[in-house]
Protein backbone atom coordinates (compact mmCIF):
# COMPACT_ATOMS: atom_id res chain seq x y z
CA UNK A 1 0.00 0.00 0.00
CA UNK A 2 1.22 3.55 -0.88
CA UNK A 3 2.01 6.03 1.75
CA UNK A 4 -0.86 7.93 0.35
CA UNK A 5 -3.08 5.33 1.04
CA UNK A 6 -2.03 4.77 4.31
CA UNK A 7 -2.46 7.91 5.26
CA UNK A 8 -5.66 8.22 4.01
CA UNK A 9 -6.92 4.21 5.65
CA UNK A 10 -5.81 6.04 8.92
CA UNK A 11 -7.90 9.24 8.53
CA UNK A 12 -11.13 7.00 7.35
CA UNK A 13 -11.00 4.48 9.91
CA UNK A 14 -14.37 5.63 11.89
CA UNK A 15 -16.25 6.08 8.87
CA UNK A 16 -19.54 4.05 9.09
CA UNK A 17 -22.88 4.85 7.61
CA UNK A 18 -25.26 6.30 9.50
CA UNK A 19 -28.57 4.42 11.00
CA UNK A 20 -31.26 5.60 7.89
CA UNK A 21 -28.31 5.18 5.25
CA UNK A 22 -27.39 1.72 6.70
CA UNK A 23 -31.05 0.97 6.63
CA UNK A 24 -32.46 2.51 3.47
CA UNK A 25 -33.49 -0.47 1.69
CA UNK A 26 -35.69 -1.07 4.69
CA UNK A 27 -36.99 2.65 4.54
CA UNK A 28 -38.03 2.70 0.83
CA UNK A 29 -39.52 -0.92 1.58
CA UNK A 30 -41.96 0.56 4.47
CA UNK A 31 -42.53 3.55 1.97
CA UNK A 32 -43.72 1.17 -0.53
CA UNK A 33 -46.45 -0.40 1.60
CA UNK A 34 -47.39 3.40 2.97
CA UNK A 35 -47.94 4.58 -0.28
CA UNK A 36 -49.60 1.52 -1.42
CA UNK A 37 -52.24 1.42 1.41
CA UNK A 38 -52.79 5.47 1.52
CA UNK A 39 -53.08 5.39 -2.10
CA UNK A 40 -55.75 2.72 -2.03
CA UNK A 41 -57.37 3.97 1.55
CA UNK A 42 -57.47 8.09 0.48
CA UNK A 43 -56.77 8.37 -2.94
CA UNK A 44 -58.12 11.82 -3.51
CA UNK A 45 -55.57 13.77 -1.63
CA UNK A 46 -52.91 12.10 -4.12
CA UNK A 47 -55.05 13.07 -7.14
CA UNK A 48 -55.01 16.34 -5.77
CA UNK A 49 -50.98 16.65 -5.62
CA UNK A 50 -50.86 14.67 -8.90
CA UNK A 51 -52.57 17.90 -10.54
CA UNK A 52 -50.48 20.54 -9.50
CA UNK A 53 -48.28 21.11 -12.02
CA UNK A 54 -46.72 23.62 -14.11
CA UNK A 55 -45.17 22.83 -17.79
CA UNK A 56 -45.11 19.38 -16.49
CA UNK A 57 -43.47 20.20 -13.28
CA UNK A 58 -45.15 18.57 -10.48
CA UNK A 59 -44.71 21.38 -7.47
CA UNK A 60 -44.67 19.38 -4.70
CA UNK A 61 -42.05 17.04 -5.77
CA UNK A 62 -40.19 19.86 -6.95
CA UNK A 63 -40.31 21.06 -3.25
CA UNK A 64 -39.33 17.93 -1.75
CA UNK A 65 -36.24 17.43 -4.43
CA UNK A 66 -34.97 20.56 -3.88
CA UNK A 67 -34.86 19.72 -0.07
CA UNK A 68 -33.59 16.78 -1.46
CA UNK A 69 -30.55 17.75 -3.48
CA UNK A 70 -29.59 21.45 -2.08
CA UNK A 71 -28.06 19.79 1.39
CA UNK A 72 -26.05 16.87 -0.85
CA UNK A 73 -24.97 19.94 -3.24
CA UNK A 74 -23.69 21.96 -0.28
CA UNK A 75 -21.00 19.05 0.36
CA UNK A 76 -19.29 20.02 -3.47
CA UNK A 77 -16.07 22.42 -3.46
CA UNK A 78 -15.90 23.56 -7.00
CA UNK A 79 -12.33 24.49 -5.89
CA UNK A 80 -11.49 21.19 -5.49
CA UNK A 81 -11.15 21.11 -9.15
CA UNK A 82 -7.62 21.91 -8.89
CA UNK A 83 -6.98 18.70 -7.83
CA UNK A 84 -7.94 17.01 -11.01
CA UNK A 85 -4.36 17.04 -12.41
CA UNK A 86 -3.13 15.17 -9.68
CA UNK A 87 -5.31 12.56 -9.86
CA UNK A 88 -5.79 12.32 -14.22
CA UNK A 89 -5.60 8.45 -14.41
CA UNK A 90 -8.45 7.94 -11.75
CA UNK A 91 -10.68 10.87 -12.86
CA UNK A 92 -10.14 9.85 -16.60
CA UNK A 93 -11.57 6.54 -15.98
CA UNK A 94 -14.39 7.20 -13.78
CA UNK A 95 -15.11 10.15 -16.31
CA UNK A 96 -15.07 7.17 -19.05
CA UNK A 97 -17.08 4.91 -17.41
CA UNK A 98 -19.84 7.66 -15.78
CA UNK A 99 -20.20 9.43 -19.59
CA UNK A 100 -18.85 6.70 -21.99
CA UNK A 101 -20.24 3.43 -20.88
CA UNK A 102 -22.92 3.40 -18.25
CA UNK A 103 -26.15 5.27 -19.99
CA UNK A 104 -25.30 3.65 -23.21
CA UNK A 105 -24.61 -0.14 -21.50
CA UNK A 106 -27.68 0.93 -19.18
CA UNK A 107 -30.02 1.40 -23.03
CA UNK A 108 -28.82 -1.88 -23.77
CA UNK A 109 -29.28 -3.87 -20.94
CA UNK A 110 -32.81 -2.33 -20.83
CA UNK A 111 -33.28 -3.34 -24.18
CA UNK A 112 -32.12 -6.87 -23.97
CA UNK A 113 -34.09 -7.25 -20.87
CA UNK A 114 -37.23 -5.08 -20.34
CA UNK A 115 -38.06 -5.25 -24.13
CA UNK A 116 -37.20 -8.44 -25.07
CA UNK A 117 -36.39 -11.29 -22.20
CA UNK A 118 -38.63 -9.80 -19.52
CA UNK A 119 -41.36 -8.89 -21.85
CA UNK A 120 -44.30 -11.16 -20.96
CA UNK A 121 -44.18 -10.28 -17.79
CA UNK A 122 -44.10 -6.87 -17.85
CA UNK A 123 -47.53 -4.66 -19.01
CA UNK A 124 -47.02 -3.71 -22.56
CA UNK A 125 -48.07 -0.22 -22.62
CA UNK A 126 -45.13 0.61 -20.03
CA UNK A 127 -42.27 -1.33 -21.86
CA UNK A 128 -41.07 2.21 -22.97
CA UNK A 129 -41.58 4.16 -19.87
CA UNK A 130 -39.25 1.62 -18.07
CA UNK A 131 -36.41 1.62 -20.58
CA UNK A 132 -36.54 5.69 -20.30
CA UNK A 133 -36.38 5.38 -16.36
CA UNK A 134 -33.28 3.26 -16.47
CA UNK A 135 -31.68 5.45 -19.25
CA UNK A 136 -32.58 8.26 -16.96
CA UNK A 137 -31.06 6.45 -14.01
CA UNK A 138 -27.81 4.98 -15.81
CA UNK A 139 -27.30 8.91 -16.91
CA UNK A 140 -26.83 10.67 -13.56
CA UNK A 141 -23.79 9.68 -11.61
CA UNK A 142 -23.65 9.84 -7.76
CA UNK A 143 -22.83 13.52 -6.17
CA UNK A 144 -24.09 12.52 -2.26
CA UNK A 145 -24.22 9.16 -0.79
CA UNK A 146 -20.51 8.55 -3.19
CA UNK A 147 -18.87 10.59 0.00
CA UNK A 148 -20.17 7.68 2.30
CA UNK A 149 -19.15 4.99 -0.16
CA UNK A 150 -15.52 6.37 -0.84
CA UNK A 151 -14.85 7.00 3.34
CA UNK A 152 -15.76 3.25 3.69
CA UNK A 153 -13.44 2.03 1.22
CA UNK A 154 -10.64 4.19 2.86
CA UNK A 155 -11.06 6.64 -0.49
CA UNK A 156 -8.54 9.29 -1.15
CA UNK A 157 -10.86 12.09 -0.52
CA UNK A 158 -9.45 15.16 -2.77
CA UNK A 159 -9.76 12.24 -5.15
CA UNK A 160 -13.38 11.94 -4.68
CA UNK A 161 -14.35 15.60 -3.81
CA UNK A 162 -12.56 16.67 -7.18
CA UNK A 163 -14.86 13.91 -9.90
CA UNK A 164 -17.81 14.94 -8.02
CA UNK A 165 -17.56 18.45 -8.44
CA UNK A 166 -16.42 17.72 -12.05
CA UNK A 167 -19.15 15.08 -13.02
CA UNK A 168 -21.68 18.13 -11.75
CA UNK A 169 -20.40 20.25 -13.60
CA UNK A 170 -20.45 17.83 -17.34
CA UNK A 171 -24.03 16.57 -15.78
CA UNK A 172 -25.00 20.52 -15.95
CA UNK A 173 -24.03 20.32 -19.66
CA UNK A 174 -24.20 16.72 -21.24
CA UNK A 175 -27.40 15.08 -19.33
CA UNK A 176 -30.02 16.40 -21.43
CA UNK A 177 -28.07 15.12 -24.21
CA UNK A 178 -27.51 11.88 -23.54
CA UNK A 179 -30.93 11.18 -22.52
CA UNK A 180 -32.36 12.69 -25.14
CA UNK A 181 -30.19 10.77 -27.77
CA UNK A 182 -30.29 7.29 -25.96
CA UNK A 183 -34.07 7.63 -25.52
CA UNK A 184 -34.41 8.67 -29.49
CA UNK A 185 -32.46 4.90 -30.01
CA UNK A 186 -34.85 3.59 -28.05
CA UNK A 187 -37.58 4.98 -29.80
CA UNK A 188 -39.11 6.79 -27.06
CA UNK A 189 -40.59 10.04 -27.49
CA UNK A 190 -38.43 12.75 -25.98
CA UNK A 191 -39.91 16.22 -24.46
CA UNK A 192 -37.67 18.21 -25.20
CA UNK A 193 -39.00 21.72 -23.39
CA UNK A 194 -39.93 19.05 -20.09
CA UNK A 195 -36.25 17.67 -20.26
CA UNK A 196 -34.05 20.78 -20.49
CA UNK A 197 -36.90 22.38 -17.19
CA UNK A 198 -36.02 19.57 -15.56
CA UNK A 199 -31.95 20.04 -15.82
CA UNK A 200 -32.24 23.89 -14.81
CA UNK A 201 -34.96 23.00 -11.88
CA UNK A 202 -33.37 20.05 -10.63
CA UNK A 203 -29.56 20.80 -11.81
CA UNK A 204 -28.54 24.10 -12.43
CA UNK A 205 -30.23 26.24 -9.50
CA UNK A 206 -29.43 23.69 -7.20
CA UNK A 207 -25.50 23.90 -8.04
CA UNK A 208 -26.43 28.18 -7.94
CA UNK A 209 -27.82 27.85 -4.25
CA UNK A 210 -26.11 25.32 -2.73
CA UNK A 211 -22.56 27.08 -3.91
CA UNK A 212 -23.95 30.80 -2.87
CA UNK A 213 -25.02 29.43 0.46
CA UNK A 214 -22.25 27.42 1.24
CA UNK A 215 -19.98 30.51 0.01
CA UNK A 216 -22.03 32.62 2.64
CA UNK A 217 -21.57 30.54 5.35
CA UNK A 218 -17.69 29.54 4.89
CA UNK A 219 -17.40 33.44 5.26
CA UNK A 220 -19.12 34.17 8.32
CA UNK A 221 -18.75 31.08 10.25
CA UNK A 222 -16.12 28.94 8.91
CA UNK A 223 -15.84 25.17 8.32
CA UNK A 224 -17.71 24.51 11.57
CA UNK A 225 -20.62 26.36 10.27
CA UNK A 226 -21.08 24.44 7.75
CA UNK A 227 -21.10 20.97 9.31
CA UNK A 228 -23.11 22.05 11.74
CA UNK A 229 -25.55 22.97 9.16
CA UNK A 230 -25.06 20.16 6.96
CA UNK A 231 -26.01 17.84 9.98
CA UNK A 232 -29.23 19.79 10.62
CA UNK A 233 -30.20 19.12 6.89
CA UNK A 234 -29.32 15.84 6.46
CA UNK A 235 -32.52 14.25 8.32
CA UNK A 236 -34.89 16.69 6.27
CA UNK A 237 -32.95 15.80 3.05
CA UNK A 238 -34.58 11.78 4.52
CA UNK A 239 -36.91 12.58 4.92
CA UNK A 240 -37.76 14.42 1.38
CA UNK A 241 -36.42 11.51 -0.02
CA UNK A 242 -38.92 9.21 1.78
CA UNK A 243 -41.95 11.32 1.59
CA UNK A 244 -41.30 11.66 -2.26
CA UNK A 245 -41.50 7.87 -2.41
CA UNK A 246 -44.93 7.50 -0.45
CA UNK A 247 -46.40 9.97 -3.29
CA UNK A 248 -45.12 7.62 -6.17
CA UNK A 249 -45.94 4.41 -4.79
CA UNK A 250 -49.74 6.37 -3.59
CA UNK A 251 -49.94 6.51 -7.68
CA UNK A 252 -48.00 2.94 -8.56
CA UNK A 253 -50.13 0.61 -6.42
CA UNK A 254 -52.38 -0.57 -8.77
CA UNK A 255 -49.93 -1.45 -11.06
CA UNK A 256 -47.40 -2.79 -8.34
CA UNK A 257 -49.96 -5.00 -6.78
CA UNK A 258 -51.45 -6.31 -10.63
CA UNK A 259 -47.75 -7.48 -11.32
CA UNK A 260 -45.78 -8.02 -8.30
CA UNK A 261 -42.92 -8.97 -10.09
CA UNK A 262 -42.16 -5.78 -11.92
CA UNK A 263 -39.82 -4.16 -8.59
CA UNK A 264 -37.41 -7.61 -9.36
CA UNK A 265 -37.34 -7.82 -13.02
CA UNK A 266 -36.80 -4.07 -13.18
CA UNK A 267 -33.62 -4.58 -10.55
CA UNK A 268 -31.79 -7.04 -12.73
CA UNK A 269 -30.52 -4.64 -15.48
CA UNK A 270 -29.59 -2.34 -12.39
CA UNK A 271 -27.35 -4.76 -10.61
CA UNK A 272 -25.67 -6.31 -13.93
CA UNK A 273 -25.18 -2.62 -15.08
CA UNK A 274 -23.60 -1.51 -11.23
CA UNK A 275 -21.29 -4.54 -10.74
CA UNK A 276 -20.24 -4.58 -14.44
CA UNK A 277 -18.91 -1.08 -14.46
CA UNK A 278 -17.58 -1.16 -10.77
CA UNK A 279 -15.44 -4.03 -11.94
CA UNK A 280 -14.67 -2.08 -15.37
CA UNK A 281 -13.37 0.57 -13.79
CA UNK A 282 -11.28 -1.16 -11.09
CA UNK A 283 -9.79 -3.34 -13.64
CA UNK A 284 -9.02 -0.21 -16.02
CA UNK A 285 -7.18 1.46 -12.50
CA UNK A 286 -5.59 -1.79 -11.64
CA UNK A 287 -3.89 -1.30 -15.65
CA UNK A 288 -3.03 2.27 -15.22
CA UNK A 289 -1.16 1.65 -11.81
CA UNK A 290 -3.84 3.84 -10.11
CA UNK A 291 -3.42 3.58 -6.14
CA UNK A 292 -5.75 1.62 -4.52
CA UNK A 293 -7.22 4.17 -2.25
CA UNK A 294 -8.08 6.43 -5.38
CA UNK A 295 -9.59 3.25 -7.54
CA UNK A 296 -11.77 2.17 -4.82
CA UNK A 297 -13.50 4.88 -5.09
CA UNK A 298 -13.64 5.58 -8.69
CA UNK A 299 -14.91 2.13 -9.29
CA UNK A 300 -17.58 3.37 -6.72
CA UNK A 301 -18.18 6.60 -8.59
CA UNK A 302 -18.59 4.64 -12.08
CA UNK A 303 -21.38 2.40 -10.33
CA UNK A 304 -23.53 4.74 -8.09
CA UNK A 305 -26.54 6.79 -9.60
CA UNK A 306 -27.99 10.18 -8.38
CA UNK A 307 -31.12 8.55 -8.01
CA UNK A 308 -32.68 11.50 -6.14
CA UNK A 309 -32.12 13.39 -9.63
CA UNK A 310 -33.33 10.98 -11.70
CA UNK A 311 -36.44 10.03 -9.61
CA UNK A 312 -37.28 13.68 -10.44
CA UNK A 313 -36.64 13.46 -13.85
CA UNK A 314 -38.75 10.73 -14.50
CA UNK A 315 -41.76 12.15 -12.98
CA UNK A 316 -41.28 15.84 -14.78
CA UNK A 317 -41.26 13.61 -18.46
CA UNK A 318 -43.64 11.08 -17.89
CA UNK A 319 -45.32 11.34 -14.38
CA UNK A 320 -45.94 10.27 -11.22
CA UNK A 321 -47.69 6.90 -12.49
CA UNK A 322 -45.37 6.28 -15.20
CA UNK A 323 -42.86 3.11 -15.52
CA UNK A 324 -39.82 5.16 -15.78
CA UNK A 325 -40.53 6.62 -11.76
CA UNK A 326 -41.11 3.19 -10.92
CA UNK A 327 -37.47 2.23 -12.49
CA UNK A 328 -35.99 4.99 -11.05
CA UNK A 329 -37.51 3.86 -7.78
CA UNK A 330 -35.95 0.42 -8.29
CA UNK A 331 -32.82 2.41 -8.34
CA UNK A 332 -33.04 3.42 -4.91
CA UNK A 333 -34.24 0.25 -3.26
CA UNK A 334 -30.97 -1.65 -4.19
CA UNK A 335 -28.60 0.85 -3.81
CA UNK A 336 -27.43 0.72 -0.29
CA UNK A 337 -26.96 -3.23 0.12
CA UNK A 338 -25.56 -2.75 -3.41
CA UNK A 339 -22.97 -0.19 -3.07
CA UNK A 340 -22.05 -2.00 0.35
CA UNK A 341 -21.11 -4.97 -1.63
CA UNK A 342 -19.15 -3.57 -3.92
CA UNK A 343 -17.35 -1.59 -1.05
CA UNK A 344 -16.63 -4.95 0.26
CA UNK A 345 -15.19 -5.87 -2.65
CA UNK A 346 -12.62 -3.27 -3.02
CA UNK A 347 -11.43 -3.79 0.49
CA UNK A 348 -11.27 -7.84 0.31
CA UNK A 349 -9.60 -7.43 -3.00
CA UNK A 350 -7.04 -4.60 -1.67
CA UNK A 351 -3.92 -7.52 -1.59
CA UNK A 352 -4.75 -8.95 -5.30
CA UNK A 353 -5.11 -4.75 -6.65
CA UNK A 354 -1.75 -4.01 -5.08
CA UNK A 355 -0.08 -6.96 -6.68
CA UNK A 356 0.72 -5.33 -10.00
CA UNK A 357 3.30 -7.41 -12.03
Amino acid sequence: MSQQCEITARQNAGASLGFFERHLSIWVALCIGVGILLGHAVPAPFQAIGRMEIARVNLPVALLIWLMIIPMLLKIDFGSLSQVRAHWKGIGVTLFINWGVKPFSMALLGWIFVRHLFHPWLPVEQIDSYIAGLIILAAAPCTAMVFVWSQLCDGEPHFTLSQVALNDLIMIIAFAPIVGFLLGLSHIAVPWETLFLSVALFIVVPVIVAQVWRMRLLATGGRTALDALLTRLHPLSLTALLATLVLLFGFQGEQILAQPLVIGLLAVPILIQVYCNAGLAYLLSRKLRVAHCVAAPSALIGASNFFELAVATAIGLFGFESGAALATVVGVLVEVPVMLSVVRITQRTRHWYETIS
